[in-house]
Order: structure tokens, then C-alpha cells, then sequence
């Protein structure tokens, strides 16, 4: 498995994977990943902070750092994605480990992550990483089926988390 910055020969690749996943996790993508445009801009230079894990000539998975503006500019959002195929094998975490030296590369000081509050298994992933739930939203997202769920916003402290990094081995920025 190998995890390394989007590059703009991914365009093919890139393709192949936004296809598989799953209409209700796209959201979670937080842009039009069906828009060439959209994708094309991922794709230039410099454009966004994704990582991509790799295997066997395929992306598993995504993770970008999207910094925010203005007094939130020390925060960043984390996205995870990952081929349904392939979840439970620790591609989200080596992702979200990664997302976290990223966000230390870009000077930010905490991440936030969005889930669906009865993703449990994912929660208890972000939680083991050091993520601590900060906000739960009332019925917040809609479903494929139309029903209403629960987000939860869990975030977590970079610059505290470095030396636990540091400490596994975990020292190098894509």
C-alpha cells in the first residue's frame, strides 16, 4: 500500500476510483466529483492537499486537508474516503495518519472531520488517532432513502499529537 500526493498523470486513475464509491459517501467529498472540472482541478498543481493510497495500479482511498479561512485559518477538514472494498483493512487510518503530518506541513494547529453519527466503527478509528467528538448535529444529513441522521464533528489538536507521532515512527509529510 503505498500513500503519496495526487499527481496530475492520476486523471485516469483518479477516475476509476471517484466511479466506485458509493452515491451516499460522495457527499462526503463535499464537491461535484462527477464534474470533469472538478476533477480536473484536483489534478493541477499545488490545487488541494489529497493524498491518494495506492494498490496494485488502483486508488483504495483519499484523504484531503482542505485549510480554512479567515479566523478559522488555523483549522483544516479532513476528508477520508475510502472503496467500500477495501474499508476495515486500514487504509482510513493510514490515510488519516497522514492527513494529520499534512496538516502540521500546512502550520495547522487542528482538524475537524465530519461523520455520520452511527458510523461507529469509523468514529472509534478517528477517536484512536487522537480525534474527540466536539459537536453532534440533530438530523442534519439526508439519506439516499430520504431519512434524516445524525453528524457528528470530531477534531483534534496537531501540534499536541506530534510527539505521539514522532514517538510511532510516523515523521515524514507527503
Amino acid at each position: 500500500m503505498e500513500i503519496r500526493p495526487l499527481e496530475p498523470e492520476d486523471g485516469a486513475t483518479l477516475g476509476r476510483f471517484l466511479d466506485r464509491i458509493p452515491e451516499g459517501d460522495r457527499t462526503f467529498f463535499k464537491e461535484d466529483v462527477d464534474d470533469n472540472e472538478v476533477r480536473a482541478a484536483w489534478l493541477r498543481p499545488g490545487s488541494t492537499r489529497t493524498i491518494v493510497c495506492g494498490e496494485d495500479g488502483a486508488f483504495v482511498g483519499s484523504a484531503t486537508v482542505v485549510p480554512l479561512q479567515g479566523w478559522s485559518s488555523h483549522v483544516g477538514e479532513v476528508r477520508v474516503i475510502v472503496d467500500p472494498d477495501c474499508r476495515g483493512r486500514g487504509v482510513g487510518r493510514a490515510l488519516a495518519r497522514r492527513a494529520l503530518l499534512v496538516a502540521l506541513e500546512l502550520g495547522l494547529t487542528k482538524l475537524v472531520i465530519e461523520v455520520v453519527a452511527d458510523q461507529e466503527p469509523a468514529i472509534a478509528m478517528f477517536r484512536s488517532l487522537g480525534f474527540v467528538p466536539e459537536a453532534l448535529l440533530t438530523d442534519h444529513v439526508r439519506d439516499q432513502s430520504g431519512r434524516l441522521r445524525d453528524l457528528m464533528v470530531l477534531a483534534h489538536a496537531v501540534e499536541e499529537s506530534w510527539g505521539a507521532l514522532n514517538a510511532a515512527g510516523i515523521t515524514e509529510a507527503v
